[in-house]
Order: C-alpha cells, then structure tokens, then sequence
C-alpha cells in the first residue's frame, strides 16, 4: 500500500531530514540512502522498517547538514616532510635557490591537509532514530486513511454482488419457464405432441431442472460475501484470508453461470465476475 511520511531532527551540531515512501509488493524490498556515517545502523533501520511496515517496495532517505562546523583540519606532517625532502634535493642537484616561503607553497600541494569528521555519538544517533520512528508514523497514518477507503471500495462491491443476487432470483421463475417450454417444444417437435408421455416427460423435466438449481449456490454465495465484509472487520492480517474467501464467491458465480441457461441471467453473472475482479485487484493492497 502507497504512504509517504517526512520527519526533521536535529542537534547541536546536526540537523536530519528524513522521507519514507512505501509502494504495494508481495515482499519486502528495502531502499536506504543514507549518510556514510550511519552505514553500521543499516540492519537495526531496516529490521524497524520491516516490523512496521511488514512488506512492499520501502524507500528510506536521509539527508544530514551540519549546522555547525564539526570537521577538524590537521597538517598531513608526513606529506609536507616528503614534499620538502624532494624540493630541498632538486634545489641542490640544480642550484636553485629554495624560496623563503617554500612552506607555503607545500600546504597548497595535494594531500598536504586532512578533514576529519567527528564520530556520530550515541545520542545523535537516538535522536536520528526517533526521526524515523516519526516518519514510520506517517506513512502508518497514510495507509490507514488509504486502507479506510480501500474497504469502503470493497465493501460496496460485495454489496453490489449481494444485489445481483437479488436481480437473478426476479427473473429465476420466468428462467424455468422458458426451459421447460423450450424443452417441450423441442420434444414436439420430434416426437410429436400426441406420442409424449405426460408422467414420463414430468419425471425427466425434473431431473433436468434439479440440475439447474441454484439455490445452494445462492445460499453459499450469501453466506461468503457475510463473512467477507466480518472477516474485513477483524483488523490487522486478514488480506490471505479475503484472497481465500474471494477464490470461494468466484466459484459459487462460475457455477451459477455454468446453470444459467438464460442470457439475463448470463449477464448478472459477468457483472458479478467485473465486481470480483476488482475486489481481487485491491486485495493486493491489504495485508
């Protein structure tokens, strides 16, 4: 599921600008950028990111200014030493006279000067963690305002199947007439209607006819979208358990469109495969 969150932390010396953006995935799949100084904490944020935001393509940016000068410059002795040791030597070997500032002009020489940057303490680091945690927050606050509408989505789909059942269970009476004057007029028609055998025909009329009963599929298909909307209702972890329940509404409608034999029907039957293939494709997005 999509979330962004952004979060500023600062201290003395330092200030942190801290932006997580999450994408959906099936696993999870951890980008960091951040400062050199903070590589040996790579596993303890990613591990936070992990235990908060459980899976998806995660992005972690940090940025780090220094408010405050808290880089040292120190002489590199022995590069200033070698560079004077040669210059000393060609002066000799070709009399040249060394210049009374020679010095100065060594330290402007490559590698004559190092900046060192102070360590990051530990309450730094606290600090930088806390920004973190807040930016997690974020993102959390962010997928759950997304996660809210997702089930409004979701919910009214299977309210709509729910209605689909409704419109097939209007026009079911008129679907039997139609199969049972098709199929006496089909017997008619070859056989005649003098030769058929009334009993007989009643018998065999329904046998056919209880292989075209629904009404199990339509109890079953009820009962699954019930459990739906309760299962979407229990919290946290339940995206597997709707994947389940969804495969088990689908095969109820195959099933009830496999029985149809009436092109009205046929047709509810397609809008409810549309809805449930759209229920589907936001499960992806529910944990």
């Amino acid at each position: 599921m999509t979330g962004f969150g952004k979060a500023e932390s600062t201290n003395d010396q330092r200030k942190f600008m801290i932006e997580i953006r999450t994408l959906n995935g099936k696993q999870a799949d951890v980008i960091m950028k951040i400062p050199a100084a903070y590589k040996d904490k790579e596993p303890e944020i990613r591990n936070e990111l992990i235990n908060q935001l459980q899976r998806g393509k995660i992005e972690l940016y940090i940025t780090m200014e220094d408010e405050f000068d808290n880089t040292t410059t120190k002489f590199n002795e022995a590069a200033i030493k070698n560079y004077y040791r040669q210059l000393s030597g060609i002066s000799e070997r070709n009399h040249i006279p060394l210049p009374s500032d020679i010095l100065n002009s060594i330290i402007r020489l490559p590698d004559t000067l190092k900046l060192e940057r102070q360590v990051p303490d530990e309450l730094e680091w606290q600090i930088q963690f806390e920004g973190i945690r807040q930016a997690l927050r974020q993102v959390n606050n962010f997928r759950q305002q997304e996660g809210l509408a997702l089930m409004e989505d979701i919910s009214e789909r299977i309210r709509l199947i729910e209605t689909c059942i409704e419109e097939i269970e209007k026009i079911e009476p008129q679907r039997l007439d139609i199969i049972k004057n098709r199929l006496r007029q089909n017997l008619i028609e070859y056989i005649g209607e003098n030769t058929i055998d009334q009993n007989r025909f009643e018998q065999e009329l329904i046998y056919y006819l209880e292989k075209l009963d629904i009404n199990e599929e339509k109890v079953r298909l009820r009962n699954h979208c019930v459990y739906f909307i309760q299962t979407m209702n229990e919290g946290d972890g339940v995206g597997k358990k709707l994947g389940f329940i969804a495969q088990e509404i689908g095969r109820e409608i195959n099933t009830i469109g496999s029985k149809a034999n009436h092109a009205d029907m046929q047709q509810i039957v397609i809008q409810m495969k549309d809805e449930l293939e759209k229920i589907k494709e936001q499960l992806l997005n529910v944990l």
